[in-house]
């Protein structure tokens, strides 16, 4: 597997915010987001190659920490991606999957299925990335496939917003998947990179978070660690 950095850190989005986890992320992605914060495993994949025992090697060395995150890019389009969680959880670990929700889990182990699909917002640029941004508009949105992870895992669903108008198109989305998503699975996130952008748009999508009773989802790393990788 192309192996872009193994990490331990705090969990920094979502339900569980807060929660030291080892961090796996797999360089690759079948979509390419404008605003993308990890372009070296997905605009420009690299990495190493790691067979899944030295994964796991990786793994074991924080002993501490009994909750293992595997994401990306893209980790369901790694190689092996189903095998390692299969090993991962053999361990004992908690496993959760960050995703786009674009590829079918196919029965793959996890404890938490931390489902993110993409906003209008996320597209590329048309002038300068053409091909991509037809190929990102007709992959980021698979109802048929968000709806196999809400069906057989624990799920949450993490929103990148960058404007208000996000939340009409996101709403949308949920409806169209024909199932009682409740709105405390909803985790809202501001679209940011930097400690000054994320509190900019903290404060109008807190609003909204209390009017529609969806959950605010602060980004925990960047204002522990700032924008930058292994954190």
């Amino acid at each position: 597997m192309l192996i872009s950095e193994i990490f331990y850190s705090i969990q920094g989005e979502g339900e569980l915010t807060g929660v030291p986890s080892v961090f796996v992320r797999s360089s690759g992605c079948n979509l390419r987001c404008a605003w993308c914060d990890t372009p070296y495993a997905s605009w420009n994949p690299e990495g190493d190659l790691r067979s899944v025992p030295q994964i796991l090697a990786e793994v074991q060395k924080h002993q501490a920490a009994r909750h293992v995150v595997l994401t990306g890019g893209e980790p369901m389009v790694a190689k092996d991606i189903r095998l390692l969680a299969k090993e991962i959880k053999t361990l004992g670990h908690h496993i959760t999957i960050e995703t786009a929700a674009t590829v079918a889990p196919q029965g793959i182990a996890c404890d938490l299925a931390s489902l993110s699909p993409k906003l209008l917002n996320s597209a590329p640029d048309a002038q300068e990335h053409g091909a991509w941004r037809k190929k990102h508009e007709a992959t980021r949105w698979q109802p048929d496939v968000v709806r196999a992870w809400v069906d057989q895992y624990p799920y949450q669903f993490k929103f990148v917003v960058s404007r208000p108008e996000d939340i009409e198109e996101l709403e949308h989305m949920l409806a169209a998947l024909r199932r009682e998503i409740p709105r405390h699975k909803v985790l809202l996130m501001p679209e940011a990179t930097t400690l000054d952008k994320m509190r900019g748009r903290a404060g109008w999508l807190g609003e909204l978070c209390k009017t529609r009773g969806y959950r605010y989802a602060h980004r925990l790393h960047i204002e522990l660690y700032g924008n930058k990788r292994g954190t």
